[in-house]
């Protein structure tokens, strides 16, 4: 019972000095609970069961993405305890003076560890169940679902299961506390705060050489990650500069903690100014622990930067491409002539019958299945895809074809190139609101959105190369792509169509046929409607004629939403507890050594220093561990967030920018308050009583 109240008071003592420990468990039992409780809150959602499946598979992957950040807050609380015992010190050595067992010693520790996690447990799940019925708003709002029986959601799933995780967790704390206190000595106890590591000046040409390596490695791991396009062969390369550059980081930080001191003391004027030979001392006499735990936090905040941004910039540029690139309600298309072809579409699963039945168009498919999709438009129209093996990429490149295939060898140029009658695009444009073309008998256009197929093919047409179609020569009309598509999507997907004149097509090349249009049935009954013509694949007659296959705008928006959702919640989850575990252990790290160096900031003022020169010192101090890795994770994160330009292409990357400046301001709000806190709590630390 004794020990029971030592503890207690123990805790009640520690809680001013050591609130980042305590927020930081709240916030971690808090933020665990609430992606876990999206279960509960998406079960009562009135959404489409093809939006329900999406959520049901982001369920399972927030389920494996929470073991990992399981993980995470446990490697952060066993490290912020390994601190708070150091602050411990001189009270266990006095424990263990007046002779109290070590075996006492460790009760008193699991005593407190217990309540710790009560404690933070209660209120984290509290705080978690508060902020959770916000989720359900955000969640419910991005999935347009009906909140009509919207009612306050407890989980009691991921209650438990949040339980479970965290008194895994505390499990393992108080079995590292009982191991670390059996190990300890007494004069380690009573004097280690008066200790500081032997400040080595490492050699200068050694940490001068290593730098030089370490920026070439960097240079080298920028170079293949950021501006390789080769890499987009197999991503398992980028395994290597990974590697690479998570070892020159290492380096970078270890060579620059032997540099800063020395040219510190070199610049006398500098290093004799006001508290800063005691600034630059407090940093170096921890650096063999700093730089190790650096690199990872330096690690951590890059991996940061470039989830949020990913994530956000995918939801955003998907979400605000969807009125642009599905600008009407159906597109219905049919390949046609497929027997021409028999390997190539044999090599999809189509069997004999639906090859040789390829020679009508999408209303004639429709009615094949008894089903009249024109009575279901207000307006439409039919229009013509045409290919031939006289027109691949390889003729359209012309004689910058060797030069393109050097640097881009993994296109696949034996491609036929999609051609379309400038009427019939047109027609499209003037529906979907875009750009309409005129042309001349001996000219062509290509019109396209997918960046890098617009950069590759603009080196062709800004050579002015002519093409030969249907034995008839033209020429581009401009020097570069323009802007427009046919296939609707929530992605710029379209790689390039070749418009001509329509005089010169042959007819007899018809490849696919389109029938795009707006519906006459009520919002509300479009849902019927699209699930009535997906049935229609189970009828007898799919056995021997392709229904035709549709993009509309109702199926591209819950497909868009469903996947925004997803890649947010999950690139959110684990953006935030990589923020939250780098300040938190920046922060633990701090207070920690603030405790130990009490005694020096006392000598300080007996010496003659105030307590704004001690606060401005201290800050400085504080503020270089906090920034030091998150300058060198910025500048990964810009080549990072180069690389992810190449995959964020395929989603959509136009809110990039707005993307960088959210994720700035998490980090400004999560990092820099986590900064204050620890200066403000060890400004606390260290004042005179």
């Amino acid at each position: 019972m004794m020990l029971c109240k030592l503890s207690f008071r123990n805790i009640r003592k520690s809680i001013k000095d050591y609130a980042i420990y305590f927020f930081t468990l709240i916030l971690g039992v808090a933020i665990f609970y609430v992606f876990n409780a999206l279960e509960s809150q998406t079960i009562l959602m009135k959404v489409s069961s093809s939006t329900n499946d999406l959520i049901k598979l982001m369920m399972t992957m927030l389920s494996s993405v929470s073991v990992f950040v399981s993980f995470i807050l446990g490697f952060l609380i066993i490290y912020a305890s390994r601190f708070l015992m150091k602050r411990r010190n001189k009270e266990f050595g006095i424990y263990l003076t007046l002779g109290m067992s070590k075996r006492k010693i460790s009760f008193i520790l699991f005593f407190e560890t217990l309540f710790i996690g009560i404690f933070s447990l209660i209120v984290g799940l509290i705080v978690g169940v508060i902020l959770s019925q916000f989720m359900s708003l955000l969640v419910a709002n991005m999935f347009e679902a009906d909140l009509t029986d919207f009612t306050f959601i407890f989980s009691s799933k991921a209650c438990i299961k949040t339980a479970i995780y965290f008194g895994i967790m505390y499990a393992l704390v108080m079995i590292f506390n009982t191991y670390s206190v059996s190990k300890c000595k007494l004069i380690d106890l009573l004097y280690k705060d008066k200790k500081s590591e032997t400040i080595k000046l490492k050699n200068p040409y050694l940490c001068i050489i290593l730098f030089i390596i370490a920026l070439i490695m960097l240079i080298w791991a920028y170079h293949k990650v950021a501006f390789d396009v080769k890499r987009v062969l197999a991503l398992v390369d980028i395994v290597i500069p990974i590697i690479v550059g998570s070892v020159a980081t290492f380096l970078i930080f270890w060579s620059l903690s032997g540099l800063i001191l020395r040219i510190a003391i070199s610049i006398k004027k500098y290093y004799y100014k006001g508290l800063n030979s005691f600034t630059l001392r407090q940093f170096s006499s921890k650096i063999n622990t700093t730089v190790f735990s650096t690199t990872i936090i330096c690690l951590m905040l890059f991996l940061t930067i470039c989830l949020l941004s990913a994530c956000l910039t995918i939801k955003n540029s998907m979400n605000a491409n969807i009125k642009e690139l599905a600008p009407v309600d159906a597109e219905f298309v049919v390949s046609l002539n497929m027997d021409r072809d028999y390997d190539y579409y044999r090599g999809f699963g189509y069997n004999d019958n639906q090859i040789k039945n390829s020679n009508s168009n999408v209303t004639e498919r429709f009615k094949i299945f008894d089903f009249d999709i024109l009575k279901y438009f207000k307006e439409y129209i039919e229009v013509n895809m045409y290919a031939t093996p006289e027109l691949t990429m390889n003729n359209t490149l012309g004689s910058k074809l060797d030069a393109i295939r050097q640097s881009f060898p993994f296109l696949a140029y034996d491609t036929m190139e999609p051609i379309m009658k400038i009427s019939e695009y047109n027609k499209v444009a003037k529906l979907y609101g875009q750009k309409q073309y005129v042309l001349d008998k001996d000219e062509y256009i290509i019109v396209a959105d997918f960046e890098s197929m617009v950069k590759i093919r603009n080196i062709s047409l800004k050579n002015k190369e002519d093409i030969t179609l249907f034995n008839h020569t033209l020429k581009p009309k401009y020097k570069s792509c323009m802007p427009g598509f046919v296939e609707m999507s929530s992605n710029h997907i379209n790689t390039g169509i070749i418009l001509v004149n329509d005089d010169i097509v042959d007819e007899n090349y018809i490849y696919e046929n389109y029938l795009i249009g707006n519906y006459n049935v009520k919002k509300e009954e479009i849902k019927n409607l699209e699930n009535k013509i997906n049935d229609l694949d189970n009828s007898d007659k799919a056995n021997n004629y392709l229904l035709p296959s549709g993009s509309t705008k109702l199926s591209i928006k819950e497909a868009t939403i469903s996947l925004t959702a997803m890649v947010t919640f999950i690139g959110l989850y684990l953006g935030i507890i990589f923020l939250i575990s780098s300040a938190a252990i920046i922060g633990l790290k701090e207070l920690s050594e603030s405790t130990d160096n009490k005694e020096r900031f006392k000598m300080l003022r007996k010496l003659g220093a105030d307590e704004k020169m001690i606060n401005k010192a201290l800050f400085r101090q504080i503020a270089v561990f906090f920034l030091l890795p998150l300058t060198l994770a910025i500048i990964h994160s810009i080549f990072g967030i180069i690389f992810e330009i190449q995959i964020l292409e395929i989603f959509g990357k136009e809110k990039l920018l707005t993307s960088i400046i959210m994720t700035a301001i998490f980090i400004v709000f999560i990092y820099g308050g986590y900064l204050l806190i620890t200066y403000y709590s060890s400004k606390n630390i260290i004042k005179e009583r």
